[in-house]
């Protein structure tokens, strides 16, 4: 099943009309760390309840399908309920929480190795699968609600992604975000996903790397070896121009490039060809990821034309594989199972898939190589490859 990470409270109470939003972090009840004044007191049963009043806690977010003894809740400031479909929230979340509409959205979880934050809707591309449909809306409050949230964010986390829409939108303004989570995330890796245009902008570029942190990764996507495809797949003429120049320019400073490659019946079959290019052209680039299809957004609405059967490609693919790593280059495949791949890629497929949307099929309660396979992305409406069987030694 897919993690429920949006929804609506069922009660939002104590939050002042001076701003129409508000970042929201979780603490358990026993916290002895010093409260921010974003800290609720994480209530799940009656006992935890209260024990929160006789802690003092002037703010509190149940998480209950049972109604709140109003007496109790008298000696809170501020308090939020939801219903228990959202139980996996805990100690050190991260939440925006909208005053009027009481919509909220999960932001941060503190025990989850895939958490991102959304930058923008907007985007200079407009690509064929895009499995975030850009929207043209003025959404630049979101980055002030990222920046609030970085305050909150556990120092400890391996590691953060920003994605989009085109996470560069508004660079400047992001760029300074950027700056920010190099003071508070000093030793979390950082992946920007940006179709590379801006940065055929010497001055944009040249603000990316005074952001000066020493784990940031522009993760960039190149869908062919010739513009006419490339351009194609993200309807934008000219973007293969600016994307190569991007990375080009990017790496002339010293900074870290990851080539993406989502794989469907337009890019799949050329991927050979595509990764052999990359070798002979760009094999300074610090990764290559070469990323199963996510059926969700426009790739629904692009079905007959995008959907192919990995199964289909899978010498290719292992063929693309070779180029790279003859050319020393790093390479992993994300989102695809082990029993559609040739066993000769088993060692670069990675278990990539967002946990909130990760999800098995039956076939895999038998499969021996379970544990170390991607699964299936549970979002969307999926396909399945007639090759997905269980792996048995």
């Amino acid at each position: 099943m897919t993690l429920p990470l949006y929804g609506t409270a069922s009660l939002s109470e104590g939050f002042g009309a001076d701003k129409a939003r508000s970042v929201v972090r979780l603490r358990a009840v026993e916290s002895e760390m010093e409260r921010h004044a974003a800290d609720f007191a994480l209530v799940k049963t009656p006992d935890q309840l209260e024990r929160a009043i006789a802690a003092n806690w002037q703010s509190i977010f149940v998480v209950s399908s049972d109604p709140i003894d109003p007496i109790s809740t008298d000696v809170f400031k501020r308090h939020v309920v939801v219903p228990a479909k959202y139980d996996y929230l805990a100690e050190g979340d991260v939440l925006g929480l909208d005053h009027s509409s009481g919509k909220f959205r999960t932001l941060f979880r503190r025990n989850s190795t895939h958490n991102s934050f959304l930058v923008t809707e907007r985007c200079n591309n407009y690509c064929l699968m895009c499995s975030q449909p850009p929207k043209d809306v003025d959404d630049r409050w979101i980055l002030t609600e990222i920046k609030e949230s970085l305050a909150l964010v556990d120092p400890a986390t391996h590691a953060l992604t920003f994605t989009g829409g085109e996470t560069l939108s508004d660079w400047a303004e992001f760029i300074d975000l950027l700056k920010e989570c190099r003071q508070r995330l000093p030793t979390t890796a950082l992946q920007v996903l940006t179709n590379g245009r801006a940065l055929a902008n010497s001055r944009i570029v040249d603000a990316w790397r005074e952001i000066g942190h020493p784990n940031l990764m522009a993760a960039i996507p190149v869908y062919a070896s010739t513009d006419s495809v490339h351009d194609y797949v993200v309807q934008a003429k000219g973007a293969f121009d600016e994307t190569i120049l991007g990375i080009l320019k990017l790496k002339d400073r010293g900074q870290r490039v990851e080539i993406r490659i989502v794989l469907h019946a337009v890019t799949a079959p050329i991927i050979a060809e595509t990764c052999q290019w990359i070798a002979r052209n760009l094999p300074f680039v610090d990764h290559v990821a070469l990323m199963g299809l996510e059926n969700t957004g426009f790739a629904i609405a692009n079905d007959a034309l995008l959907w192919i059967d990995p199964v289909d490609y899978r010498e290719a693919l292992a063929e693309a594989v070779d180029h790279l790593t003859s050319a020393g280059v790093n390479v992993s495949i994300y989102n695809l199972p082990k029993c559609v791949l040739s066993r000769s890629v088993w060692p670069y497929a990675l278990q990539s898939i967002s946990d909130w949307k990760n999800g098995f099929v039956e076939k895999c309660d038998r499969c021996d190589e379970k544990s170390s396979c991607s699964g299936f992305f549970t979002t969307g409406r999926p396909r399945f490859s007639r090759g997905v069987s269980a792996i048995t030694h």
